[in-house]
């Protein structure tokens, strides 16, 4: 599954995971919406959760994140092409946003879409770059086992409620 960053370039570089993921060939990097390639776009804002029934579109065409600073990361900045997808409930392991609900790095993101479509070794495999990588994997690894096992949105949604009634 190909991963790529519509890159903004507004956050501090030297934290910056979709730079690391760049240089070390796993994601590509895009300055512009339109050279960005159409796929399933991660985006917080979407109505529709990411689940198991997007995996094939997302081998077929690419997987998608926009890389911002949380700052400017309103809706209006996801005017990308193609499927948009909102990750479900899961916790931060970032230094910056550590326990934080929906705070998640361009890397988390990736490997928690990518466990939920049922790729979780590809998943290890962006996370281990990190040196708080496993953790991120460890901490969520309940829900993301769960996520994974849901047929499609409507019950990824329901699997996310148990966790934000339990909050």
């Amino acid at each position: 599954m190909d991963l790529h960053v519509r890159y903004e370039g507004d956050d501090d570089p030297d934290k910056c995971t979709a730079r690391k993921l760049a240089r070390f060939d796993l994601a590509e990097l895009h300055r512009s919406d339109r050279t960005t390639p159409y796929g399933i776009v991660l985006n917080p804002h979407a109505e529709r959760a990411l689940s198991s029934a997007d995996a094939a579109d997302a081998r077929d065409g690419a997987l998608v994140a926009l890389d911002c600073s949380w700052e400017s990361a309103g809706e209006k900045r996801f005017s990308l092409a193609g499927d948009h997808r909102a990750l479900p409930y899961l916790v931060a392991a970032n230094p910056v946003n550590f326990g934080r609900p929906m705070r998640l790095t361009t890397v988390e993101a990736f490997a928690a879409a990518l466990s939920i479509l049922g790729e979780p070794d590809h998943a290890e495999r962006v996370m281990a770059k990190f040196t708080w990588g496993e953790t991120f994997l460890e901490l969520n690894a309940e829900p993301l086992r769960r996520y994974a096992d849901c047929a499609d949105s409507s019950d990824i949604i329901a699997v996310q409620q148990e966790y934000l009634d339990r909050g």
